[in-house]
């Protein structure tokens, strides 16, 4: 898994955070078109979701492409709003707050879901479980200020 650490650490750097909000979801946003939701190019290296939320301001349909921590065989995920450890929210996560309900499209099927923002204790469980899961979580919790949100999506 020498490969695995070596893109963790790649992934925690300040320069990836710069670049990544950029490429990383126009070049998963393409290859999920071309190949009809089969590929995501990201999620040759984490679990990856494309999510449809609606926008809080605009009503219109967003689709952004995310890593994902996939719970109890695909019946639930954990999405992380990092934005690559910058200091803003990142707006899929706006969206979800103002409009819980959702779609996911997960290995190439469409699934309906409800988000909820997760708190307290049960946000400490699941921030642990995601930092065992991707480490560089915690690179980028260290550069900001704000709490990073984390969500769990579950079926509806």
């Amino acid at each position: 898994m020498r490969g695995a650490r070596i893109v963790q650490k790649v992934s925690s750097t300040r320069g990836f955070a710069r670049v990544a909000p950029y490429v990383v979801p126009a070049l998963d946003r393409a290859v999920h078109r071309l190949t009809r939701g089969k590929v995501l190019l990201s999620a040759r290296l984490l679990p990856g979701v494309v999510l449809t939320s609606t926008g809080a301001r605009s009503g219109q349909p967003r689709r952004t492409p995310l890593a994902c921590v996939p719970e109890d065989g695909g019946r639930g995920w954990i999405l992380v709003g990092s934005n690559f450890g910058r200091p803003g929210h990142p707006a899929w996560s706006h969206n979800l707050l103002a409009h819980p309900e959702a779609e996911i499209n997960w290995k190439g099927r469409d699934i309906p879901v409800t988000a909820r923002l997760l708190e307290g204790e049960e946000r400490a469980a699941a921030w642990q479980a995601v930092l065992a899961f991707w480490p560089p979580y915690a690179a980028y919790q260290a550069r900001v200020e704000r709490e990073i949100r984390v969500f769990r999506l579950a079926r509806r």
